[in-house]
């Protein structure tokens, strides 16, 4: 009720996120921090029509942006994504704990 975000916006990111190519391109960012798209294809090896769905689909939910700046040593820009804040949120706070909570579990009550 007090959100900045509807329901159905955090809902298109949880279904976002869902999916593992995009898990493992926010997970990127997050951890290498911002990456143009051949640094990601080269880092995760996904070919590059399909890691710009994948990054699109990111971009269109608010859990990416793309950013453009100038490089000093070329004449044009250098394109780049970077997580946002949702992005790294619902990283670290989302997926990331159920994995942690998970381990917990296992290490406690496991084998």
């Amino acid at each position: 009720e007090h959100s900045i975000l509807s329901l159905s916006e955090y809902l298109d990111m949880q279904r976002a996120i869902g999916n593992e190519t995009r898990f493992r391109v926010l997970d990127s960012l997050v951890e290498e921090g911002a990456q143009s798209a051949a640094e990601l294809r080269d880092h995760l090896d996904i070919e590059s029509n399909t890691l710009h769905y994948h990054l699109d689909a990111l971009v269109d939910v608010g859990l990416a942006e793309n950013r453009k700046r100038s490089e000093p040593d070329s004449d044009g820009l250098y394109s780049y994504y970077r997580a946002t804040s949702l992005g790294e949120g619902i990283l670290t706070h989302g997926v990331r704990e159920l994995m942690r909570e998970e381990w917990y579990l296992l290490d406690a009550y496991g084998d």
